[in-house]
């Protein structure tokens, strides 16, 4: 039995060693770029933060809840990293749940599974562009410029739109919906939000612990705690990146709201800018020790203090108003970056069209889909790795079955 496997990401690499594992499977990997795991090399700033241990707790989205659910359970976390020691990778956890190779480099992680791939009955194709997948009598027939494969049962694990300059694209939307499926509106998530306030390019690389709450309005749509970064058009980060999905979604005034000091009230901070009325430092310096100087000197001039006098002439209130701009310091927002920006894609091909237990397609029998391809997407930190491995392992079991 002959599997076609198109797209060798995380997804469809892990698909393609989970149906090698049956002995009577031929697996046909096909892949458009020059190599496989391009965009899995560059993910987590080029650590690879390969899952999180907390990824079977939640921390999915999509129209269709608890789609996710029993490809977690199956081979969640625990077995991730059982699968992937296997295989030779050492990898160790950060307190916060993040999982990351022990090298501290990603390409480990693209290196253990390239090798892997390296077994009697998977066929690697690399620079195969697929241009149409068709159903067959036998099966399926997939066409690339210069050559067809045939296969009995095809898995489409080509990701997303997300990460175009690394090979996001709409291959895997358009494959799967000339075969009778439907996709959602596509949107960026996990990425970098552009906001109209001026000042922000004074701040460019300050990294800063903050709380992040974004409103429509009055309207508190969702908040996150973490490191925030400044960038010359806006906010990035990781706190930024976990409520990024839900910003500027429909008209509406956009605001963040961020708390640079969460662990502490504005009744404490205030008591000690006050105290440093008594000392010899300057207006500028106010926030020295607290926070980020650059950042710092901004939060004292937006709270309207300014010039270059002692501290000890600056008035209680105008304190008590720095003490509540550190802790609701409010910036627009005018639109996320797009999908070249972005780490993962919000939305996809609809799960309803697939069974959970398989990742067979209700509509077409013996095709399959895994990862980011799928309206299934993660919090930020490990989740959407997660998400590929257990997808892709899934869908390549029951593919490599003779029966099932």
């Amino acid at each position: 039995m002959v599997i076609g496997i198109i797209g060798a990401g995380a997804s469809g690499m892990a698909a393609a060693l989970a149906a090698s594992e049956q002995p009577e499977a031929q697996i046909i990997l096909m892949e458009r770029q020059a190599r496989v795991g391009r965009k899995l090399q560059a993910t987590g700033n080029g650590r690879c933060n390969l899952t999180n241990l907390h990824a079977n707790c939640g921390g999915y989205h999509g129209q269709k809840p608890h789609f996710w659910d029993t490809a977690l359970e199956r081979f969640g976390p625990e077995e991730t990293l059982c699968w992937f020691r296997g295989l030779g990778l050492f990898t160790v956890a950060e307190e916060s749940g993040r999982v990351y190779p022990y090298s501290d480099q990603a390409n480990s992680v693209v290196d253990v599974l390239r090798f892997a791939l390296d077994r009697p009955n998977i066929e690697l194709k690399t620079g195969f562009e697929v241009e149409k997948a068709k159903r067959t009598p036998a099966g399926f027939r997939v066409e690339s410029t210069c050559e067809t494969v045939e296969c009995q049962r095809l898995i489409v694990a080509c990701g997303g739109l997300a990460g175009t300059k690394l090979g996001g694209s709409m291959s895997g939307y358009k494959l799967l919906r000339s075969l009778g499926h439907h996709c959602t509106k596509l949107r960026p998530a996990l990425v970098q939000i552009k906001t109209g306030w001026s000042g922000v390019a004074a701040l460019k690389g300050v990294r800063a612990n903050c709380r992040a709450e974004i409103f429509r309005g009055h309207n508190l749509i969702s908040q996150s705690t973490g490191e925030l970064q400044f960038t010359e058009y806006g906010l990035s980060g990781p706190v930024i990146f976990e409520i990024s999905r839900d910003v500027c979604l429909g008209d509406g005034d956009w605001k963040c709201r961020l708390d640079f000091l969460p662990e502490v009230s504005r009744e404490e901070l205030a008591g000690e800018l006050l105290r440093r009325k008594s000392t010899r430092l300057p207006v500028s310096e106010l926030l020295t020790g607290i926070l980020h100087n650059r950042l710092g000197r901004v939060l004292t001039q937006a709270a309207g203090i300014g010039g270059n006098g002692p501290a000890a002439e600056v008035p209680e209130d105008s304190l008590w108003n720095l003490a509540e701009t550190v802790k609701g310091f409010e910036v627009s927002l005018s639109e996320p970056l797009g999908m070249d920006s972005a780490q993962v894609t919000a939305g996809g091909i609809l799960t309803s069209e697939f069974d959970p237990e398989t990742m067979e397609s209700r509509l077409v029998p013996g095709l399959f889909a895994c990862g980011e391809v799928l309206d299934v997407d993660g919090d930020c930190g490990g989740y959407n790795l997660q998400w590929a491995w257990s997808s892709g392992r899934l869908a390549g079991e029951y593919a490599g079955r003779k029966n099932k």
